[in-house]
């Protein structure tokens, strides 16, 4: 099935949801919705959905305008983050019901398989009301994946979840996708979670669509700031720079050996994730000295917040680690594991995969 959105956009009186886009996903692929709260996701997929008409543009499935359809007319299956379950039926019924209006045969064995794939078998004699919000959020998602719609429309269907079944669930999720022909569009907030699903991502940020490609190359080139920021977890560090004989010339700071466009403008601004800072020089590193502001540890990695005289900046850590506040550190970087971008925030220069540390 193909889906094309033909410069939709959506207004609600005087405020605009969502501004004129076109994109067409990636047929029988995962496409990741990337964006903050309120990027615009969920309304993008209401239009999709068939929920919500678009104040202008068409949508179409397979070349057909379907823009005015009514969501009970089209084969779609939805998991929001509002799970939806049928509250008289038992888990197993509520999973079985799309399987049984196709009269599928093995019906119970299908409805078992998801069930223990997304860690519910257990519960399959009860009913909602007694599950928690997590394993409902869980069954609402085995009864989309039991409908196989050529469309599935996923709106952050793990947020209710621990950080530890989230885990297992993307790895669960990315082979049934991959199992199946549908077209999957998967909202979320995470980058993290992008790179995780693979296939393609389309970044938003409040109603606009940035970029739209395969995930791995939307996140090594971000063709702007805003993209740059949207898919860094923490954001990007940004750092004003100039161009200088040899490379590019930090505010304040280190010169950066690079070799730069004949023509570059005169203001720019240097980008470096925070995984790309490390505490152990190596050779051909550029070292930023400051002062610890805040030090945090998350999961099995530590963030490091600092002021330098170039900025503040964050440097993220693999393991545990211990600093005092005001303590004085160095950071190291290698200059090819940096982004330049230009003075209205276009990407100028990215690292080149492979390179650097």
């Amino acid at each position: 099935m193909q889906l094309n959105l033909e410069s939709i956009s959506k207004k609600v009186g005087p405020q605009t949801w969502l501004y004129d886009m076109t994109l067409a996903p990636r047929s029988g692929a995962v496409t990741v919705l990337l964006g903050a709260t309120q990027a615009g996701k969920t309304s993008l997929m209401r239009i999709m959905a068939g929920l919500d008409v678009p104040t202008a543009g068409i949508v179409r499935v397979d070349g057909i305008d379907v823009t005015g359809m009514p969501v009970r007319e089209r084969n779609v299956a939805m998991v929001y983050q509002q799970f939806i379950n049928y509250p008289s039926l038992k888990v197993r019924d509520n999973i079985a019901s799309p399987l049984k209006l196709r009269g599928e045969k093995n019906i119970d064995q299908r409805v078992r398989e998801l069930a223990e794939k997304l860690h519910i078998e257990m519960f399959l004699d009860r009913y909602p009301a007694e599950l928690s919000g997590g394993q409902q959020q869980r069954v609402a998602l085995a009864r989309a994946l039991a409908k196989g719609a050529p469309l599935m429309l996923l709106d952050e269907p793990l947020v209710n979840l621990d950080y530890k079944l989230r885990e297992e669930l993307r790895d669960e999720l990315t082979a049934l996708f991959a199992a199946g022909d549908s077209t999957v569009i998967y909202a979320t907030t995470e980058p993290g979670e992008a790179l995780l699903l693979g296939g393609y991502t389309a970044v938003l940020d409040q109603g606009e669509l940035l970029q739209y490609g395969p995930t791995a190359e939307v996140f090594h080139a971000p063709c702007s700031i805003r993209v740059a920021r949207a898919f860094s977890d923490p954001p990007m560090n940004l750092l004003a720079a100039q161009p200088a004989t040899g490379g590019v010339q930090l505010t304040g700071g280190a010169l950066i050996p690079m070799a730069l466009p004949a023509v570059a403008p005169q203001a720019l601004t240097v980008g470096m994730r925070a995984s790309a800072l490390r505490v152990h020089w190596m050779d051909g590193d550029i070292a930023l000295a400051g002062r610890v502001e805040l030090a945090e540890i998350s999961g099995t990695d530590t963030f490091v917040h600092f002021e330098t005289p170039v900025g503040e900046l964050v440097a993220q850590l693999t393991g545990v680690h211990h600093f005092d506040l005001g303590q004085a550190v160095t950071f190291y970087f290698n200059p090819a594991q940096v982004y330049v971008f230009d003075a209205q925030g276009l990407l100028l220069m990215a690292p080149v995969r492979g390179k650097g540390r």
